[in-house]
């Protein structure tokens, strides 16, 4: 396996959702789901309709257990991405049942796989522009280098991302010993 990058500019970010849009709400909501919580792809494939939605409607939290580490872990949805859920629920399967896969192949009743959920994420990187090796595990990374810059303690996002170090995490969402130099280097006190 090659080693992928995390997408580091919301234009890109923003263009890459329109782009998985124009193919479809699927296509959009796994972009979404993996940029805004985290997950691992095998855990956001491993996703059914009724994790994210109850008799109530779309649901505020989702609780899984991680296939790599067994461990149970419950993840916030924010409003973005419920209302995305929402939508495509409504639009592209209105009368899907609880024990369906959320992220359904067109061929059948199954998930669709991890080789073409990257198809698809490569796809609409390279109708952006990203010439960054891009793939499934980069919208894990993605979501680490994003709360890392909204100023998420280190630690926290060590934590969520079940790293033994600080040093990984760092490493695991691109964060180079250049731009640590730029923030001792520009402070001037």
């Amino acid at each position: 396996m090659h080693t992928v990058q995390p997408i580091k500019d919301r234009e890109k970010i923003e263009a890459m959702k329109k782009i998985l849009r124009a193919s479809s709400l699927r296509d959009e909501l796994l972009f979404t789901i993996g940029i805004n919580t985290g997950l691992r792809i095998s855990d956001i494939l491993a996703l059914r309709v009724g994790d994210v939605r109850n008799q109530k409607g779309v649901v505020e939290r989702i609780e899984i257990v991680e296939k790599k580490t067994k461990k149970t872990r419950v993840i916030a949805l924010n409003r973005k991405t419920r209302r995305l859920i929402e939508l495509y629920l409504a639009q592209e399967r209105p009368h899907a049942r609880g024990d369906e896969p959320l992220f359904r192949s067109q061929k059948g009743g199954r998930a669709i796989s991890r080789q073409h959920a990257h198809y698809i994420l490569n796809r609409a990187a390279k109708a952006v522009g990203i010439v960054d090796r891009i793939g499934t595990h980069s919208l894990r990374k993605t979501f680490g280098y994003f709360a890392y810059k909204q100023g998420t303690d280190l630690a926290m996002i060590q934590k969520i991302l079940n790293h033994s170090s600080q040093a990984e995490t760092l490493r695991y969402i691109g964060i180079t010993q250049e731009q640590i130099d730029e923030v001792t280097a520009g402070l001037d006190l």
